[in-house]
């Protein structure tokens, strides 16, 4: 690694690391459940709704926004070149194009919101305890709104995820998005044409080569987009996060999206990151049953209805944090040569070019680090890290004196924590754990993983198959606050791989590890000295390590600082796991 600009990346990660400080920079909450659990669900429903649009546009009726994609030029273009290559006539192209629209496109009716914003209300006052939302976000959302068109992006751990956005945004009497869905919700009866008519628009989960279906697609979004009729909506991730950790990001609709700012359409597209947090998630152990094998259930309006049992459980609180606008004019700057679209006629789809598709890359990465930046973390996470490195169990005073610790540890590595102010760290442990004691139990003042209660005899394979669900449900938790610890870790590991001080040969393990999870983790493409920087800055400011020179050294404290760490990094030590296990575990 060139050590020239080593003191200019301290500095820099220094800086990035303040900015996510929660202290400093990090907005406020507030519970929008508390006006409704003092006022009428049905005044709230009914209430004047007159949200201000982009520049000011007159809000556009379904039909029309069909009908301008239909007579778009680049439709027509592919449509004329499928006609071509299939031979049948442009006319009967024309239909299809306008079967796929129908099948495709929303239908916002505000009765369906109002509608939706009294059942919502209901549910949620049931539900949750709190959903707090950062109104600074919301200011600045607003604004945006009304500069540029707007990308909402979300991250997705739960089926909750589009509603409480739509929720949200009614509520703050905001334009409503538009949200991209999969066709799975349309072999709901009833309820798939309620989610139409309350703003999703319904998408294959794969195209192949059907250059109909993306044309029209692909122009449908960019028409909407164009003309800011409202906000588009769709999840990165592409599809719910069963680990509870992100995912790769998907690069198809942000790569439509932002089409038009590259070819001078619009001036400027706004990118919100979406942060949603659950205390506790509502398909917990339909996640575990899901990664252990047990088929995914299918969307069905039955389905739905045999879910009401949820009702009468408690999943705690809702954080959203709504990111800062991220520009993408501002980002593009000398990256990106916009004039190059200039050299071909715009109606004619091209495949992205290699500097774009890079860029868009990029972008995606850097919008999924922001949704894990502002992630809240409740204490119940920690104490989930901590229980999964004891499987055997924990007596309750040592849980609650070492999530204390790594609270310390976790704070000082800017993690967003949410942590009730002035109670006792006991209180804390001990309601964290009654929430989720569906996981966790205590017994004779020991803390250890529930197994669920078999109706009868069961097998050896069962019993097997219950503890697995157990604890995949409590990793859930435990994955979302991998990212405040993986840069650090990786580092660790590298300091004790190489067996040498020197930062040059630490920093080239480091650099193999990245390189070898950059598919497990968000780690932003071309970051690697970064990374390596600020993990280094994380274990200097937390007295693990020492930087004389150009050396990495480790300090005394950081032998106590070992004995505390989770047993996997013990194990580690003892030389009983590989690198690739402990990342794995960490």
């Amino acid at each position: 690694m060139s050590t020239v600009c080593a003191s200019c990346l301290n500095i820099l990660v220094f800086l990035t690391l303040q900015q996510r400080d929660p202290m400093l920079k990090r907005d406020g909450f507030e519970d929008i459940l508390e006006e409704r659990r003092n006022s009428s669900d049905l005044k709230y429903a009914l209430r004047c709704y007159a949200p201000v649009l982009y520049k000011g546009v007159t809000p556009c009726k379904a039909n029309m926004l069909k009908n301008i994609v239909l007579q778009s030029d680049q439709l027509h273009y592919v449509v004329n070149q499928v006609s071509q290559e299939s031979g049948e006539a442009p006319d009967i192209i024309q239909e299809e194009a306008s079967v796929i629209l129908e099948e495709m496109a929303h239908r916002l009716q505000i009765s369906t919101v109002r509608f939706f914003a009294f059942a919502l209300t209901k549910a949620f006052k049931t539900l949750f305890q709190h959903v707090c939302v950062n109104e600074e976000g919301i200011q600045r959302l607003q604004q945006a709104i009304q500069e540029h068109p707007v990308v909402l992006l979300p991250s997705h751990r739960s089926y909750m995820d589009f509603l409480l956005m739509s929720y949200i945004l009614y509520t703050y009497d905001l334009a409503l998005p538009v949200i991209a869905a999969g066709m799975d919700f349309m072999g709901m009866k009833f309820v798939g044409e309620m989610l139409r008519m309350s703003g999703a628009f319904f998408i294959r989960r794969s195209f192949g080569g059907d250059k109909l279906y993306w044309a029209v697609f692909s122009e449908y979004v960019k028409t909407m987009l164009r003309n800011g009729f409202a906000p588009i909506e769709f999840f990165l991730e592409g599809t719910r996060s069963r680990t509870c950790k992100s995912l790769t990001p998907k690069l198809g609709l942000l790569n439509i999206v932002i089409e038009p700012f590259f070819k001078g359409e619009v001036f400027d597209v706004n990118l919100v990151p979406v942060s949603i947090s659950y205390e506790r998630i509502l398909e917990e152990s339909l996640y575990a049953r899901e990664l252990l094998g047990v088929p995914k259930p299918k969307e069905s309006t039955s389905g739905l209805l045999k879910a009401r049992r949820i009702l009468s459980e408690d999943y705690g609180s809702i954080h959203v944090y709504f990111g800062q606008p991220v520009s993408v004019r501002s980002l593009a700057q000398g990256k990106v040569n916009r004039s190059k679209y200039n050299l071909f006629p715009r109606h004619i789809p091209r495949k992205p070019m290699e500097e774009t598709q890079s860029f868009v890359n990029d972008t995606a990465y850097r919008i999924v680090r922001l949704q894990e930046d502002n992630m809240v973390l409740k204490p119940w996470v920690l104490m989930a890290s901590l229980l999964l490195q004891n499987l055997e169990g924990l007596e309750l005073s040592v849980l609650t004196e070492q999530t204390l610790w790594l609270r310390g540890l976790a704070l000082s590595y800017a993690a967003f924590l949410d942590w009730p102010d002035h109670a006792p760290t006991a209180k804390v442990v001990s309601s964290s754990l009654a929430l989720h004691r569906g996981l966790a139990c205590v017994s004779g003042g020991r803390v250890s993983l529930v197994v669920g209660e078999p109706l009868g005899p069961v097998t050896p394979e069962e019993a097997l198959f219950n503890r697995a669900v157990s604890v995949l449900s409590c990793a859930s938790y435990r994955n979302q606050v991998l990212h405040v610890f993986l840069r650090p870790a990786m580092l660790a590991v590298a300091m004790h791989t190489t067996a040498s001080s020197k930062k040059n040969e630490v920093y080239n393990c480091f650099s193999f590890l990245w390189n070898m999870f950059s598919n497990d983790f968000i780690l932003c493409p071309g970051d690697t000295v970064q990374d390596f920087e600020e993990a280094c800055y994380l274990l200097v400011k937390t007295g693990a390590v020492q930087m004389p020179q150009q050396d990495i050294e480790m300090t005394d404290r950081a032998v106590l600082w070992t004995l505390e760490f989770p047993k996997v990094v013990n194990k580690f030590y003892s030389g009983k796991l590989s690198c690739r296990r402990i990342l794995s575990e960490i």
